[in-house]
């Protein structure tokens, strides 16, 4: 298989932050880096994982060069808001440092009708002439996007290039898949069903658990790709304690990474509000999920 365009699996990036709450653009240099090292083929800037909601626009385009600076792997910007013309000026400010995309997600809280998220990510891409990146997570947005709304902008958006799918039904995902106009590649937006989108025809992931996971999740879509199916099994296995381990109802994604790369000695400082530090406990289960892939002794 042809490789995707921005790499087989990419990771949405925390934010690194100082311990009195502002934005460490040195951490997130260094972090980028090692992610790289460590078998990223790409990054994602300020999406959820990243905190964006809570970052200040030039924060995030100061977030966008330094890690534009530190390496050469495809950036993906987080870009958008719920805004339609905060989104356009905050896209054209991306574009000139450098990026290599934009990230769009479903504007959230508003709820708009279909028609109001084809028109808004319309307006976004006119405003750049990088890729776009679709962003479907109805469980954070509100709103889940349509396929049939997926596929007018995939069809009629000539820059409207890939989906970050996070919407959680992988059928409906290969009835996008099969109806997409050539050259529109879905990544999966959720580790634990990165398996079931590969066999829809997913070219890749954008992932949380790929920050100290992107080498083993790119042997599961070799093990796939090369029709070890049961191998790609087997090390959809072995990852399903860091899937777990992400997400709960009393830590979210963004504070168990931080965790987690504190215990790999890459401290990046903890969540701002509303997310603030992780609960007691997390520590422990993190070195456990680290221990258990043999990354810390």
């Amino acid at each position: 298989m042809a490789p995707p365009r921005f790499g087989r699996v990419l990771t949405a990036m925390v934010t690194p932050f100082h311990g009195d709450g502002s934005i460490d653009l040195e951490g997130a240099a260094r972090l980028a880096a090692w992610l790289v090292e460590h078998g990223n083929d790409g990054l994602v800037l300020a999406g959820t994982t990243g905190e964006s909601p809570v970052l200040t626009d030039e924060e995030r385009i100061e977030l966008f060069r330094v890690v534009r600076d530190a390496v050469s792997v495809p950036l993906i910007a987080g870009s958008t808001t719920n805004d339609t013309a905060h989104s356009v000026e905050l896209t054209r400010e991306a574009a000139k440092v450098g990026v290599d995309a934009v990230l769009a997600v479903t504007p959230y809280y508003n709820k708009p009708s279909q028609a109001g998220l084809a028109a808004h990510v319309e307006a976004v891409a006119a405003a750049t002439d990088l890729p776009v990146v679709l962003y479907d997570v109805p469980g954070r947005t509100g709103r889940k996007m349509a396929t049939d709304t997926i596929l007018g902008l995939a069809t009629d958006v000539p820059t409207v290039v890939a989906l970050k799918d996070a919407a959680g039904d992988p059928a409906e995902t290969g009835r996008l898949i099969s109806r997409a106009p050539a050259g529109f590649e879905v990544y999966s937006g959720d580790e634990p069903l990165t398996l079931a989108f590969l066999a829809y025809g997913a070219v890749g992931v954008i992932g949380v658990a790929s920050h100290w996971t992107a080498a083993a999740q790119a042997d599961l879509f070799y093990a796939f790709e090369s029709g070890d199916i049961a191998g790609a099994r087997a090390v959809n296995a072995r990852l399903r304690d860091s899937f777990d381990y992400m997400n709960s109802d009393t830590c979210v994604f963004s504070q168990a990474v931080k965790v987690m790369l504190a215990e790999l000695g890459q401290p990046v400082g903890e969540c701002r509000l509303p997310l603030g530090p992780a609960p007691d406990g997390t520590a422990e289960r993190a070195r456990a999920v680290a221990r258990d892939l043999h990354l810390v002794p």
